[in-house]
């Protein structure tokens, strides 16, 4: 009697057996694989995308007959030293790098600070006209830059700043896609709920923007300091208008590598090399912040 009274009963116990959570969760566990067709796409699209970089480095490390050979070798050579030797002869490749650090490097915190501020002040904060200021700020993107290089040269040469650095950091230091980029971020990352707590326990507006702000948009700051970097560090057409070889940037003395009736492409190669570091350096630095923040948005939702 006992034995027929714990026997799973076919039409209601025995649907509800263990093997059913157990089910559910191979199922979870076979959503975090995407298969052999994802990953051989995924290993191509990595390879497409890494094989200039590569083919940098393997240029720099051969000589310019090498390269004009047919077909061009693709592993590494033995002339790297010889090229970068070349690249400190040929341009003030040093000067440059410690110059493009700076311009670069103030234009970051300037864009990402001025950006953060201004996208808080259009997302959560309320006064006259922030709509109209928006509208003007997004409309400022549709004008090429190229029409303002006339007059930004007039500007610069009346404060007699040609040549000098500051005339290539000072533009740069506001960007309107980085307003709108960061007014975007924390519209939809900064709940209304965390102001309102603050000014309830008394903080100003520049307290709850350092102590609430800042940490919330923290990704979204990695992500646009990280590209203001990459375009400062590759601007070419306003240093070269801006600035001389005797003060120049990486970008600008790349230009002087490689001359002759034959341009030596293995030099330049180096020299593209050198100046490609510091981006990689940078891009280190702020990934583990891009990550976190995509991660951490995911977890969230």
């Amino acid at each position: 009697m006992s034995a027929l009274l714990t026997r799973p009963r076919p039409g209601r116990d025995a649907g509800t057996a263990h093997p059913v959570p157990r089910l559910r969760s191979a199922r979870a566990g076979r959503q975090h694989h995407g298969g052999r067709l994802a990953y051989a796409i995924l290993i191509i699209a990595a390879v497409i995308s890494a094989f200039p970089f590569y083919w940098t480095i393997v240029a720099a490390t051969r000589s310019n007959a090498e390269l004009a050979a047919s077909p061009p070798s693709l592993l590494p050579g033995g002339n790297l030293t010889h090229n970068f030797r070349q690249v400190l002869e040929q341009a003030d490749i040093g000067r440059a790098l410690l110059n493009s650090l700076i311009v670069s490097g103030s234009v970051t915190v300037g864009t990402v600070l001025c950006s953060t501020l201004a996208g808080f002040a259009f997302a959560k904060l309320r006064f006259r006209g922030r709509n109209a200021l928006v509208a003007l700020t997004v409309g400022t993107m549709m004008i090429p830059p190229q029409l303002g290089v006339i007059p930004l040269f007039m500007l610069v040469a009346e404060l007699h700043w040609v040549n000098q650095l500051q005339s290539v950091i000072l533009p740069g230091l506001v960007s309107a896609f980085g307003v709108f980029f960061m007014r975007q971020y924390l519209a939809q990352s900064l709940p209304d709920e965390l102001i309102e707590a603050g000014r309830v326990d008394g903080a100003s507006t520049a307290r709850i923007f350092w102590s609430i702000v800042v940490p919330i948009a923290r990704p979204g700051m990695a992500v646009l300091g990280m590209l203001t970097f990459m375009a400062s560090w590759n601007d070419f057409f306003w240093p070269i208008i801006a600035l001389t070889s005797q003060e120049p940037t990486v970008q600008v003395a790349l230009r002087q590598l490689g001359g002759g009736y034959v341009h030596d492409q293995s030099v330049i190669m180096a020299g593209t090399l050198l100046g490609t570091v510091p981006v990689l350096v940078v891009f280190g630095l702020l990934g583990r912040q891009i990550v976190g923040g995509i991660m951490s948005g995911a977890v969230k939702g």
